[in-house]
């Protein structure tokens, strides 16, 4: 049997809500949330919050990595999601999560892509 790394998820966001693009402590929060009821694992994070709004973030899991960078005034964010499927198939995780992202920041998706590694 051939192994299969995992799937990859990146696309942009167009959201109605720009107050959630604005500061990173509601996205925190969900995404902690989130990756705990998946039952992933978190190793580290980083965020940084831009003067006038927007924010940038990274979360390490030791099944890879999700990330995100916000626009808010143009109400846009680009997000990825990788997890390898290392101890079991996660592309049905990776790609609930990148559902409940966006239902988080109600948005339409845009550039879509997936990319099996």
């Amino acid at each position: 049997m051939e192994y299969e790394a995992g799937l990859h998820i990146l696309c942009e966001l167009r959201c109605g809500n720009d107050s959630l693009l604005k500061k990173s402590d509601p996205f925190r929060t969900f995404i902690n949330l989130q990756t705990s009821a998946l039952a992933l694992s978190q190793v580290g994070e980083a965020y940084h919050e831009f003067a006038g709004g927007g924010y940038t973030a990274v979360i390490c899991l030791t099944e890879s990595h999700i990330s995100i960078h916000t626009w808010p005034e143009f109400g846009l964010a680009t997000f990825d999601v990788f997890l390898s499927n290392f101890k079991r198939n996660n592309d049905a995780t990776t790609r609930k999560l990148f559902e409940l992202v966006r239902e988080f920041f109600g948005a339409e998706v845009h550039n879509y892509h997936e990319i099996k590694r």
